[in-house]
């Protein structure tokens, strides 16, 4: 038994991946973000909880409204409209993105349901000017089979997605958000809670990506494609780790929180040795200004220019408060988190930690004293505006108590190395309810035997085909599939020319040209089928494609043909390559003389160079390692 099976870890995934579809999912904007530096128009919303249909207040929604901020939206006139600033209603369900959902839920077995409901989701941290998130169920009853067990998929849904954020953090009045990817059609795919190990959690994201990939209709890039990881163990409690997007960081995201939540345990038992109740931390709040009128810490000097410094104790926390949890980050990280969201502080300090920051051993004394704390005791003071300091204090007080029961539901921010930290409450069942402006769509059998019946081919499939049609490597393969060329490929590898070269042009050739900013959009499939028919033709070399190709970029016009003329390497004969070599070795008699058969390759580069890579590098090899053998 593994020591995940003795924590009883259990872990669950929510994927979220923008389609790549023609329009936006309620209305007809592209789903091309801007690129303009200054917006078209702004505006600004304020925004409010509302009830679910249950009549009940989301505690994740409750938490952000309480913030009070202000939202301000830039939007543009090529990819936004009235529907994304919540001036008019949507419009019906995009068929396109339906379709590409359903075919993603056959592809993972799942039961598509039979009529479509859109719902709503309260959502109201500023990333839909709506205050929710438009959701319809597509799918359930999935599963995906993982070399450590089955994994069943609970729901395949279809959603917009969120406004982009530009500016603004914890602790800002204001956040700006750009409306240009508000509404782009988003496929939702959760799991069960079947994972039991951080190895089968990453093997079952890099399989549910292969899926989504395979299909061709999805976009591509960072940011394109989120998971939320839901992880618990058995003593501890549920949390959702949002909008993890490093695939390779997603075993060290469940490690480090299962060591989290070990740590939160182990706090909570320590605290119960000591005889800690949660009623004993009744929040009670003190000013100490007084204590340090003439401090030399910097930070609070700061503060106290308009300012001043509460303190609270909390009984039994001694040691505790600065015990790490994570790498980097303490119980008072946790306190810290908290007062930060309420607040909108800087953050805390706490007696585990001082003296420091400039707080002196005498300044730590006089506040124990004031407090009337006991050895066991931890201080937390906060400096800031009395309002401000006083709501980051209660968040302390909430997030102290619940380190008496262990590990709080709540949702928490992926950090570089793998941490988190807190984002908000675990949101419930009370954010959604019924969408009355957009009418149910009914799915018909038709339909999705025909969906079936065109299935994509699999990536994984498609690099062992690959292999075995065309000999060519693993890597080959998946470069060609990676750069979405797989069909471009599969119609010329049957010309007479090495299906490395076509792999090599439709790969590393464009990346590389990429790297130097040509624009290999412009490139056409046509363009691509004439440069390997002149090459099949032997009226250009391998060497000249580079050439034709960075042509076509800045003349798209242009046929293959016509680029060729225009850089003017059309092939030379044989005989009049010859001549040149000869004339070169000729002149580098000497050089051979001295590095013998060495001389190959330094002169290979003044030979193609002369040449103007008019001729194939191996024919041009083979007579220059002619000419030198001569001359020895």
């Amino acid at each position: 038994m593994s020591k995940y099976d003795e924590l009883g870890l259990k872990v669950g995934f929510e994927f979220h991946q923008q389609l790549d579809t023609e329009h936006k999912l309620f209305c007809n904007c592209p789903t091309k973000l801007s690129e303009k530096d200054t917006p078209d128009y702004t505006l600004t919303r304020y925004l409010h909880p509302t009830k679910s249909e249950l009549g009940e207040v989301d505690q994740a929604a409750l938490e952000e409204a309480r913030l009070s901020k202000q939202y301000r939206y830039h939007g543009y006139q090529e990819n936004t409209c009235l529907i994304e600033c919540d001036e008019e209603p949507p419009q019906p369900m995009n068929i396109e993105a339906l379709e590409t959902c359903m075919e993603v839920s056959l592809l993972l077995n799942a039961r598509i349901v039979d009529q479509v409901h859109t719902m709503r989701k309260i959502v109201i941290d500023g990333s839909n000017t709506t205050g929710f998130q438009r959701t319809s169920m597509i799918a359930t009853q999935g599963k995906i089979e993982t070399d450590e067990g089955e994994i069943g998929i609970d729901g395949i849904s279809l959603e917009e997605e969120s406004c982009r954020k530009i500016e603004g953090d914890i602790g800002d009045i204001e956040i700006v958000y750009s409306l240009d990817r508000l509404g782009i059609p988003l496929i939702e795919i959760g799991s069960e809670p079947d994972i039991k190990t951080p190895s089968q959690g990453r093997k079952f994201a890099e399989k549910i990506g292969e899926i989504l990939r395979s299909t061709q209709k999805v976009k591509r890039g960072i940011g394109t494609i989120r998971q939320d990881i839901n992880i618990s163990i058995e003593e501890g409690s549920r949390i959702e780790l949002k909008g993890a997007q490093e695939l390779e960081l997603i075993e060290t995201y469940i490690e480090k929180e299962v060591e989290r939540q070990t740590k939160l345990i182990e706090i909570k038992k320590q605290l119960q040795e000591r005889g800690v109740k949660e009623k004993q931390l009744n929040g009670e709040i003190k000013d100490v200004t007084h204590l340090f009128t003439d401090t030399d810490s910097g930070i609070i000097k700061s503060a106290l220019q308009n300012g001043v410094v509460l303190a609270q104790k909390l009984k039994g926390f001694k040691g505790l408060v600065g015990k790490e949890i994570q790498e980097d980050r303490r119980l008072g990280t946790e306190l810290s988190d908290r007062a930060k969201k309420a607040g909108g502080v800087g953050g805390i300090f706490h007696t585990d930690e001082l003296p420091k920051y400039g707080i002196t051993p005498e300044e730590v004394e006089k506040l124990k004293k004031e407090l009337n704390a006991e050895p066991d005791d931890c201080i937390v003071i906060i400096a800031d505006k009395p309002n401000k300091a006083k709501e980051a204090h209660k968040a302390v007080t909430e997030r102290a108590r619940q380190a008496t029961k262990g590990v709080p539901e709540e949702t928490r921010k992926p950090l570089p190395n793998g941490g988190s930290e807190y984002m908000r409450p675990l949101p419930g069942s009370a954010r959604m309810y019924p969408e009355t402006d957009i009418p149910p769509v009914n799915i018909k059998t038709k339909k999705i035997k025909e969906i079936k019946q065109n299935l994509p081919e699999l990536i994984s499939e498609k690099i062992e085909r690959l292999k075995k049609e065309y000999n060519i490597n693993r890597e080959m393969a998946r470069n060609i599939i990676k750069n979405q060329k797989t069909s471009l490929f599969e119609e010329t590898a049957q010309k007479n020319i090495p299906d490395t070269i076509i792999v090599r042009t439709l790969t590393g050739t464009l990346q590389e040209l990429e790297s130097e900013g040509y624009n290999t959009n412009k490139i056409t499939k046509k363009h691509f089928k004439q440069t390997f028919q002149l090459l099949e033709n032997q009226e250009i070399s391998k060497e000249v494609i580079p050439d034709i190709l960075k042509t076509i970029t800045k003349n798209p016009e242009l046929t293959a043909e016509q680029a060729v003329q225009k850089t003017g390497k059309t092939t030379i004969d044989t005989e009049q390559a010859r001549k040149t070599i000869q004339e070169i070795a000729n002149q580098k008699e000497e050089f051979i003389q001295e590095r013998g058969m060495g001389a190959l390759g330094p002169l290979m580069g003044i030979v193609m160079q002369k040449l103007d890579k008019r001729i194939d590098g191996e024919t041009a090899s083979e007579i220059l390692k002619e000419e030198i053998q001569q001359k020895l």
